[in-house]
């Protein structure tokens, strides 16, 4: 798990709901410091105040370490079909389009 993008996840979602860093750590029991760690990326946190987190927050788990986990082939091409599941085939031929060129850009980059 890529525990800076959780932090950054978990900032971005504090201040969304205009929370400072010492008014979720005084909801949750928890230092600022231990806050600011965790939204750092310096601390792993624990199952317990992940939970205690997303509770304060109104969101799920998936949602804060969405993009946070390290994806296998398969991981990655199951979230790729999530997302692409509901889109017209109009819509798929664009996103491809679009893919493809990025890809070609990034490939020209590499050169």
């Amino acid at each position: 798990m890529d525990y800076e993008l959780l932090g950054k996840r978990i900032r971005e979602e504090r201040k969304r709901l205009n929370l400072t860093q010492e008014k979720l750590a005084e909801r949750i029991d928890l230092s600022e410091a231990y806050i600011g760690q965790i939204e750092r990326g310096e601390r792993i946190l624990s199952l317990d105040t992940l939970l205690k987190i997303t509770d304060q927050f109104g969101v799920t788990v998936d949602y804060l370490i969405n993009n946070s986990l390290d994806l296998n082939d398969d991981q990655f091409l199951n979230q790729l079909k999530k997302i692409m599941i509901d889109r017209s085939i109009k819509e798929k031929k664009m996103i491809l389009d679009v893919l493809r060129v990025m890809l070609a850009h990034v490939d020209e980059l590499q050169e």
